[in-house]
């Protein structure tokens, strides 16, 4: 029987210096180890991304996405029965789910890059069709009667519910996230950087909102720390028009490395450089490019990876699923969107008796909470358990990676390394200076040494300074950090969208090859880096970083100075003729080149 880590610990693979993590993590054993709880899953999971519950037109019968075990689960709440399971294809993680009013859930199929139809009446699958590489967010739009699909590629594509293709594709930029349908307009959130897209019905972008930076007091200095919006795990529709959005916001003042219990525990309500908060989206009517700023909200102690918010039919209560925390946050919706920004929510958080992934509310106010590990449907109001028969997905590396690094803060790997990407921050870490946070997709281990600086030489180096003298964290045993390191090299580069111009695709490798060009002496190899360090023009020597999955990890360079890969050959940025000689290349020919790298 396996066992699992129940403590609160977890790795800064850092968020912070932009880490990567080491190598060497190969070679697991599965020798008992005294006194810790560890558990190997036999199939590593997933990157935690949540909001993978709906509940049904009748009010009580729950469909449950699970991206663990590539399964759909079909639950009576009021019965407290399972109904029936829908088995999916090895590797398609299930995501968001829309049900339509002829009673079909549709369910986004993250990795499998398809949309899954099914009967909840009768459980049964009925159409699978193909949206777009990494669909993520999915709406239905009952005017219509039709879906609306965002993808992180950028696709936001629109087909009908009751079956057959795709009838509007429209190109929105990468990084989309959630959809609401709001009256005549669609609500478009971007995960990492927090914006929400307001579309109109022909497709167009009338709006873009972001969240607005607040100020707080920093303990440590006395002053003010400054916060920015980051992450944004969930956006769902308002029942009076509009939606609500959580997600993070993070330190843009100087980051101390040093500091007593470590900067997990320094500035912001519960004294970490990462907050959770809830954001009221209400978009104008103004049909013109706009930035609205919406209106901003108290921050939530004690919420590490808020992946899923909840909002009470009467619009009195929302509930926050903390994965980090093992924990939701009940709460009044004035408490935290009515007020100064700044303050604090004096709510408690609830445990759970698992680690919880999703929340909705069903039947006359109760809430429904959907636990990854064990599977499990928790009815908080009876603390009734509904088991569902997923066999176990416990992992140790899993679970120090998405863990509350000190177990009560908002500070976990995942919240600067959302589902084991970047949030696309550049941390001003003093003494150290501005260090863009890294991707560790791809076996990002074997590319040691780590950190911009490749001042990490390993993973053992990692957790000693990075998760106890940073994150304040306890230290992990040999076994577990190396249990980590397997999770970590089990997450794969994202799928790539489709290339729409194949020729220009060749003409970049050509460049990306020619020797005068010079891309391949550096980011050569199986990862596409030569583990070597190199002055690019920035004054100073950093590691050469590999280049897999580059498309989803703007912006670019140590510092993040080039919004997009194109800026990157802006000698402003990307240091001229000695990052490479691009500088007698045309126009033409760099876009060439960006089309290939999109493709890495």
């Amino acid at each position: 029987m396996r066992t699992h880590l129940r403590r609160p610990l977890a790795l800064l693979l850092v968020s912070l210096a932009g880490a990567s993590i080491a190598a060497g993590c190969s070679g697991i054993d599965d020798t008992f180890v005294p006194n810790q709880d560890i558990a190997v899953a036999a199939v590593s999971p997933p990157a935690i991304s949540g909001g993978t519950l709906a509940i049904s037109g009748d009010g009580h019968t729950a469909i449950a996405a699970d991206p663990d075990r590539d399964m759909i689960w079909i639950v009576d709440l009021e019965a407290g029965a399972l109904k029936a399971k829908v088995a999916l294809e090895e590797g398609d993680e299930p995501g968001r789910v829309a049900i339509d009013k002829s009673g079909r859930a549709h369910v986004a199929l993250r990795s499998g890059g398809a949309v899954a139809s099914i009967d909840v009446a009768s459980g049964k699958l009925l159409e699978r069709r193909q949206v777009c590489a990494t669909p993520r967010g999915i709406a239905y739009e009952a005017a219509f009667d039709r879906l609306h699909v965002a993808c992180n590629t950028g696709e936001l594509v629109t087909l009908p519910a009751a079956g057959g293709p795709a009838t509007r594709v429209v190109k929105l930029g990468r990084d989309l996230r959630d959809v609401v349908v709001d009256g005549n307009r669609l609500l478009v959130s971007r995960f990492r950087t927090a914006e929400v897209l307001v579309v109109g019905l022909e497709g167009k972008i009338i709006q873009e909102q972001k969240p607005a930076p607040v100020k707080t007091f920093d303990p440590f200095t006395g002053g003010e720390a400054s916060f920015e919006p980051a992450v944004a795990w969930r956006m769902v529709s308002r029942p009076n028009g509009g939606a609500l959005m959580v997600h993070q916001r993070a330190s843009s003042s100087p980051v101390v490395i040093e500091q007593p219990g470590g900067y997990g525990s320094g500035g912001g309500c519960d004294g970490s450089i990462v907050q959770t908060t809830v954001t009221e989206v209400e978009p104008g009517d103004e049909e013109v490019p706009i930035v609205i700023p919406p209106v901003g909200a108290a921050s939530l102690s004690g919420t590490a990876l808020p992946v899923d918010i909840a909002i009470a039919p009467n619009q009195d209560e929302v509930t926050i699923v903390a994965a980090g925390n093992n924990a939701i946050l009940r709460t009044s919706r004035a408490s935290i969107t009515i007020g100064e920004p700044t303050g604090c929510d004096p709510s408690f958080s609830e445990p759970v008796p698992g680690q919880p992934i999703a929340a909705q509310y069903w039947g006359d106010h109760q809430l429904a909470v959907q636990l990854r590990e064990p599977a499990a449907i928790y009815l908080p109001n009876t603390q009734q358990t509904i088991e569902l028969p997923g066999e176990s997905r416990k992992d140790t590396g899993h679970d120090v990676f998405h863990k509350s690094a000190n177990g009560f803060s908002s500070l976990a790997c995942a919240s600067c390394h959302p589902e084991a990407m970047d949030d696309a921050r550049t941390w001003n870490f003093n003494p150290i200076g501005p260090r863009r946070t890294q991707s560790i997709r791809g076996g990002i281990l074997a590319t040691a040494p780590l950190h911009w600086d490749g001042d990490m030489e390993d993973l053992g180096h990692i957790m000693s300074e990075v998760f106890v003298n940073r994150m304040g964290g306890t230290q992990l045993g040999p076994r577990q950090s190396r249990l980590v390191g397997r999770w970590i090299d089990a997450q794969p580069v994202l799928p790539k969208a489709e290339v729409a111009d194949t020729t220009a695709v060749e003409r970049g490798k050509e460049l990306y090859f020619d020797a005068k060009v010079g891309c391949a002496s550096c980011h050569s190899g199986a990862k596409l880096t030569n583990n070597d360090w190199a002055d690019v023009g920035t004054g100073k020597a950093f590691q050469v970083p590999t280049l897999m999955g580059l498309a989803d990890r703007a912006p670019f360079m140590h510092d993040g100075c080039a919004p997009t890969l194109r800026d990157r050959f802006s000698p402003a940025c990307g240091g001229g003729d000695k990052h490479g000689v691009t500088s007698h290349l045309s126009s033409a020919q760099v876009d060439d080149l960006v089309a290939y790298l999109e493709t890495l």
